[in-house]
C-alpha cells in the first residue's frame, strides 16, 4: 500500500471573490487528491487535502500562488487525519464546503 498524506492548509490574504475554492477543487481533481475547502469568516480559506505525499506537497505549491486573481500572504500546513475527511459531501471525493 502505498504512503498517504493528510494536511491542513490555511491560506490567507487576498482569498475570497477570486475563485479560490474552485481553484483548489480543480487542481485537486487533477492531482487525484481528497478532502474538502471552505471559506472562512476571518477571510481566510481552509482545506483539507489527502493523498500521495508528492501530489499533496504540488497542492501545497499550487496554493501558495493560487487562482490569477488572488494575492497569497501565507499558507499554514499543519498534519491532519483521516476523520477530518468526514466533512465532504456524500460520495465525493473532493467538497467545496459552506463557510465556517
Amino acid at each position: 500500500m502505498s504512503a498517504r498524506r493528510i494536511v491542513r492548509l490555511m491560506i490567507s490574504g487576498r482569498v475570497h471573490g477570486v475563485g479560490f475554492r474552485y481553484f483548489v477543487e480543480r487542481e485537486a481533481g487533477r492531482r487525484k487528491l481528497e478532502g474538502w475547502v471552505r471559506n472562512r469568516r476571518d477571510g481566510a480559506v481552509e482545506a483539507l487535502i489527502a493523498g500521495a505525499p508528492e501530489a499533496v506537497e504540488e497542492m501545497c505549491e499550487a496554493c501558495r500562488r493560487g487562482p490569477p486573481a488572488a494575492a497569497v500572504d501565507a499558507v499554514e500546513v499543519r498534519e491532519a487525519d483521516a476523520s477530518d475527511l468526514a466533512l465532504r459531501a456524500p460520495g465525493e471525493s473532493f467538497s467545496v464546503l459552506q463557510t465556517a
